[in-house]
C-alpha cells in the first residue's frame, strides 16, 4: 500500500515536473516572441533601411541615433563658410531722409544744417507684379499682281494658337509644379500672385508633360555622359501609382542625374539604358536585383552597414559586440579614406589597409561564433548579417581600397528624394503612370541644372524657349 502511495507521488511530481518543463518552454517561447515583435516595432530608419518619412511622428528616438558617432562641429555655419547675408544696394529706387527738426537740447533748428553722419538702412520690398505683356503676330497674306498667286507669311517657331502663353509664363508654372512641388491648383493661384498672369488648373496641371516632351535630347546627353563615368550612385524607392507600386530608379553623380520609372526587376533596372553596358564602379545598397550587372565592380552603401549593425547592437549590446567593432571599423576606415583623398593621394598605404582589413576579419569571426549556437531570432540576424559581411567583404571595403568610391551612395538617395516629397504634396499618390514618368524625367533635369549652378528658372525657360541646356561634360568646366 505504502509502495503505491510513493509510487503514485512519483508520478505526480514527475508529471507536475514535466507541465512546469513546458510551461517553462512556453514562456521562454513567447518572451523570445515579444522580444522580437518589439524589436520590429521600435525599428526606424536609423536601425534599418526604412525611409525617415516612414518614422512616428510620436516615436522618440534615442539621442545617439547613428553608430558613426559625432562629427565635433557645431551646429550652424560653419567658420569660413561665406555668407549669405543681404548686401545693400548701391543704387536704390528711393531715398528718404530722416533727419531731426529741431536740436534735442536747446530746440534750435536744424532743417538746413548738414548732416554729420549719414547711416543708411534699406529695405527690399517686392512690387506688385505688372499685367502680362502682350504680343500679337499678324500673319498676312499677300497677292502677287503679276502672277495673282496668294502667298502667306509664317510666324514665329512656337507660335501655333490664336491667344496661348509665352516661354516665361510655362517656365513660372512649372517652376511651382516641378521645382517646388505645389499641387496643381496652389501651383496656380501661386504663379496668378506673383506673375499677374491668371492660369488655369487644366494648364498648370498640363505642364510637366510638356516640358518632359522637350527633354529627349537631354535624356539622351545625360545617358551619354553617365555611361563614361568611373563611379555611379544608384537607388530606387516606391511610389503608388494609380492603385499600384511602382518604382522610381535613379543612377547619377555628384553633377549628373537620371530618374526612370519602372517595377524592381533587373528588366527594369536595365531599362534605364545606363547600367546595363556599365563597367566602372556602381554604389548602392543591398538589393540583388543589381548582382546581375557583371561587367561593372560593386560598392555597398556604408550608411546602410552601419544601420544594420545600430539595429543589431541597440536591442542587444551585451550580445552583439562584433557590431560596435564592425561600425568602428568602417567610421575609422572612412576617415582615413577622406583624409587620405583630400591630401590627394591616390589610395591608402599598404599598412592601414592590412589593418583595417585584420579589425574587419576580426569583427566578423566573433560576429560569428557569439551567434552561431544561439535559436532567438536576434541571434539568427546576427549570424545571418555577419555572414553577409563575410561573404561581401570586398564590396563594403570599396571605399577604402578605391578612394574614387564613396562611402555611402547618399547623392543616390538625395536625388531621388524629391519622389517623396512630391507625394506628399500631392495626396501620397500619382494617378498616373504617365504623370510619374514625366515627373522622374523633369526631376532629372532640375537636378542635373542645380548641380552645375543653373537657376531652375533660367533652366525652364530655356526648356520652353524650344533649346534644353545641356551639360557640357560629366563635370562642370
Amino acid at each position: 500500500m505504502n509502495a503505491r502511495l510513493r509510487q503514485a507521488a512519483a508520478d505526480r511530481d514527475e508529471l507536475a515536473a514535466a507541465q512546469l518543463a513546458v510551461r517553462d518552454a512556453q514562456i521562454e517561447a513567447l518572451a523570445a516572441k515579444v522580444a522580437d515583435l518589439e524589436r520590429r516595432l521600435a525599428k526606424d530608419s536609423t536601425t534599418s533601411s526604412k525611409p525617415p518619412s516612414s518614422d512616428s511622428p510620436y516615436a522618440k528616438k534615442p539621442k545617439d541615433r547613428s553608430l558613426r558617432g559625432r562629427s565635433g562641429r557645431r551646429p550652424g555655419r560653419q567658420p569660413g563658410a561665406q555668407s549669405s547675408t543681404l548686401p545693400q544696394s548701391e543704387h536704390p529706387d528711393h531715398t528718404v531722409e530722416c533727419g531731426p527738426a529741431a536740436c534735442g537740447c536747446c530746440g534750435h533748428d536744424l532743417t538746413d544744417v548738414d548732416a554729420a553722419v549719414v547711416q543708411k538702412r534699406q529695405v527690399f520690398e517686392a512690387v506688385p507684379p505688372p499685367p502680362p505683356e502682350v504680343t500679337e503676330y499678324r500673319v498676312l497674306s499677300k497677292r502677287c499682281p503679276g502672277c495673282g498667286e496668294t502667298s502667306v507669311g509664317l510666324a514665329p517657331d512656337g507660335v501655333t494658337g490664336r491667344v496661348q502663353y509665352g516661354p516665361r509664363v510655362h517656365a513660372s508654372t512649372a517652376l511651382a509644379v516641378c521645382a517646388n512641388y505645389l499641387p496643381v491648383a496652389r501651383a496656380a493661384r501661386l504663379v496668378a500672385a506673383l506673375t499677374g498672369v491668371s492660369v488655369s488648373a487644366g494648364f498648370t496641371g498640363g505642364v510637366r508633360g510638356k516640358a518632359a516632351a522637350r527633354l529627349g535630347p537631354f535624356m539622351d546627353r545625360v545617358k551619354e555622359l553617365l555611361g563614361a563615368v568611373g563611379v555611379l550612385y544608384v537607388d530606387e524607392t516606391p511610389a503608388r501609382t494609380a492603385g499600384k507600386l511602382h518604382y522610381v530608379h535613379v543612377a547619377c553623380t555628384e553633377f549628373l542625374t537620371a530618374m526612370h520609372t519602372g517595377n524592381r526587376t533587373k528588366e527594369a533596372i536595365d531599362s534605364g539604358g545606363i547600367l546595363v553596358d556599365f563597367t566602372g564602379t556602381i554604389v548602392r545598397d543591398g538589393y540583388a536585383g543589381y548582382d546581375h550587372l557583371t561587367g561593372a565592380l560593386h560598392a555597398w552603401c556604408g550608411a546602410h552597414g552601419l544601420r544594420d549593425l545600430a539595429g543589431l547592437y541597440r536591442f542587444d549590446p551585451g550580445g552583439q559586440v562584433w557590431a560596435r567593432a564592425m561600425a568602428d571599423l568602417l567610421i575609422d576606415a572612412n576617415v582615413a579614406a577622406t583624409a587620405a583623398r583630400n591630401a590627394g593621394q591616390a589610395s591608402l598605404s599598404e599598412t592601414d589597409l592590412a589593418a583595417f582589413k585584420a579589425r574587419y576579419l576580426g569583427a566578423v569571426t566573433k560576429g560569428i561564433a557569439d551567434n552561431q549556437c544561439k535559436r532567438t531570432r536576434m541571434g539568427k540576424d546576427g549570424l545571418r548579417l555577419a555572414r553577409r559581411f563575410r561573404d561581401h567583404q570586398d564590396m563594403i571595403l570599396r571605399f577604402a581600397t578605391d578612394l574614387a568610391v564613396g562611402f555611402t551612395s547618399n547623392q543616390a538617395e538625395r536625388d531621388v528624394r524629391p519622389v517623396k516629397v512630391q507625394m506628399r504634396t500631392s495626396g501620397g499618390c500619382w494617378r498616373t503612370l504617365r504623370g510619374l514618368a514625366d515627373f522622374a524625367i523633369v526631376q532629372s533635369y532640375l537636378s542635373t541644372a542645380g548641380k552645375w549652378g543653373i537657376d531652375a528658372f533660367d533652366a525652364l525657360t530655356q526648356l520652353f524657349e524650344g533649346h534644353p541646356w545641356l551639360p557640357a561634360g560629366t563635370v562642370p568646366p
